[in-house]
């Protein structure tokens, strides 16, 4: 498999030494993360939070970054694969 069709399957063609580490993440990031997984939108995020729609915005490009995922299903799956999220249906939390 080529370079291009490992990253549009999803897969990171990195060495093992520059794989995303779950522990790597900020309690913030793990929180946002989980609330993604949840279906809630940026805006939902920062009231919850108590940050502004921006902040959350910045955290969610950061863990993008970081775990090194251009979409939210990527995203889900990196953090699945983590054990930073459950697998199965999401659990929504109230207010």
């Amino acid at each position: 498999m080529s370079n291009e069709n490992v990253e549009e399957a999803g897969m990171s063609s990195a060495s093992p030494e520059e794989a995303p580490q779950g522990q790597a993440l900020t309690a913030r990031q793990k929180e946002i993360l989980r609330l993604v997984a949840q279906g809630c939108t940026n805006r939902e995020i920062g009231q919850r939070l108590d940050i502004s729609v921006r902040t959350v915005e910045v955290h969610r490009f950061n863990l993008m970054r970081r775990l090194r995922v251009r979409n939210v299903a990527q995203l889900l799956r990196q953090a699945i694969a983590l054990k930073i999220i459950p697998k199965g249906p999401p659990t929504l939390t109230k207010i």
